[in-house]
């Protein structure tokens, strides 16, 4: 049974029973598994900024696409987990609560949701000021500080020119050496392997790969941009 068809079948339980979908995480008298409890908390909260129109979009399965990798068989399930997870009439604000005290002392694990939650918001290619004030207020709930949550912004929001020094956060004046050891760090923190280390599902390598490779390209530009300085000096 795949990760899909097991949230799906929880999801539809707790629709059924007339039960909000953040409860699927106090009724449980052991901590969830962590990749189907990452994957409902992206979906649960990605479906919050989505219209409630009972549609299921091409775009939106596009961003799951994104994020996870799913097996052509996995579609219909993973489209289902998206229309029962817009059922949840529950505060999106209360929601994201819950899921901070889940992950509490992991805040990786927190940015990785938001991140995906990021992906899900620019799957129409536009970033709406509702979507960053919802995805802002998600990120406070997080416990997510306010220099992470705008490196992940300027990784990830398009139509405007990324600064390589914002997206690894750093100050534009660091120290060359500053900016390396900051690269390498971001680099161990999000690879993929980390991430499935972190206890997410292995369907999240898209979600790692493309972080990777954000934050490589940005210390190749700090590099390209360094290295005219250093030679006229």
């Amino acid at each position: 049974m795949s990760i899909w068809t097991r949230i799906s079948e929880a999801i539809a339980a707790l629709v059924a029973a007339g039960e909000a979908l953040s409860s699927y995480f106090e009724r449980r008298h052991t901590p969830p598994e962590r990749s189907v409890a990452f994957t409902i908390a992206v979906v649960g909260l990605g479906a919050k900024m989505a219209k409630a129109d009972g549609q299921v979009r091409p775009v939106e399965v596009a961003a799951f696409r994104d994020v996870f990798q799913i097996a052509p068989e996995d579609e219909p399930a993973a489209a289902r987990v998206f229309n029962l997870a817009r059922q949840d009439i529950a505060g999106f604000d209360i929601y994201a609560r819950r899921i901070a005290g889940m992950f509490a002392g992991q805040p990786h694990v927190l940015e990785d949701v938001l991140e995906g939650l990021f992906h899900i918001a620019l799957a129409d290619g536009r970033f709406h000021q509702d979507e960053e004030q919802f995805l802002a207020t998600v990120a406070t709930i997080f416990g997510i500080e306010p220099q992470a949550f705008a490196c992940m912004e300027a990784r990830l929001v398009g139509g405007q020119e990324r600064d390589p020094w914002q997206v690894l956060g750093v100050p534009r004046d660091a120290e060359l050496a500053t900016v390396r050891a900051r690269w390498r760090q971001l680099v161990r923190t999000h690879h993929p392997d980390m991430m499935i280390a972190r206890g997410l599902p292995v369907e999240t390598v898209n979600l790692g790969n493309a972080r990777l490779a954000a934050i490589n390209r940005a210390w190749d530009e700090i590099l390209a941009r360094r290295a005219p300085a250093s030679a006229e000096a």
